[in-house]
Formats: C-alpha cells, sequence, structure tokens
C-alpha cells in the first residue's frame, strides 16, 4: 500500500492531497498538537492546557482535521459527559517525529532564557 516516497503524488499541484496533509501538520496549531502528543495520549482537556493560546474553537478544528487525514486517533468513553482521548497514530507518529526534533534542535541552540 505505501508508495515511494513522493510517488503518484505532484506535490507541488494545488489539488494534491499530500499538499493538504503537510498544509495541516505545519499549519499554526498542527505542530503543537503532534508535539504535544509525541510522548502521552492526551484528553481535549489536557491538550488545550498543554498548548497555551490556543482556543478551544481551533483545537478542536485542528484535531478534527488531523483524524480525517488520519495522524491522530480519537477514543470517546461513553461517561457522562464523554471523556474523548487522543493520540498519535503510526503515520503521526512517523510525521511527529522530525517536527519534535526540529522542535529540540532549536530549544537547544537557542541562548538561555533569562528570568523575568
Amino acid at each position: 500500500m505505501q508508495a515511494e516516497a513522493g510517488e503518484g503524488y505532484e506535490v507541488f499541484h494545488t489539488d494534491c492531497p499530500a499538499r493538504d496533509v503537510v498544509d495541516h501538520v505545519t499549519s499554526r496549531w498542527g505542530i503543537w498538537v503532534l508535539i504535544s502528543l509525541r510522548s502521552n495520549d492526551l484528553r481535549f482537556y489536557e491538550l488545550r492546557e498543554s498548548i497555551q493560546g490556543i482556543s478551544e474553537k481551533m483545537l478542536a478544528q485542528t484535531l478534527r482535521t488531523l483524524v480525517e487525514d488520519g495522524l491522530v486517533w480519537r477514543r470517546v468513553e461513553p461517561t457522562t459527559p464523554p471523556q474523548v482521548t487522543y493520540g498519535l497514530t503510526e503515520f503521526g507518529r512517523d510525521v511527529g517525529e522530525p517536527l519534535a526534533e526540529l522542535f529540540d534542535r532549536i530549544t537547544r541552540r537557542l541562548p538561555p532564557r533569562s528570568a523575568g
């Protein structure tokens, strides 16, 4: 099922589905969701608390898109209220790994933050 990298996709064409996934992953919030889920599965409110500055609406929209792209899975526990948990699929872990590495490289190279 897996094709060679890029095989069958014209990634520089605007109608390429691979391009859509790249846009979703590198969107303002997509990258932070993938990095937040790299170590643990999280419930919706835990994700919202871990990503400062994201609104509930944007988190829900970003998660919906990443679930549709097959990068994130969603599990609903039939409780009252329902508990919704999110985690990375194998595809999501594969895509998220270099993003987390990029994040780690950037934070290692930045000068130390001064208190204040």
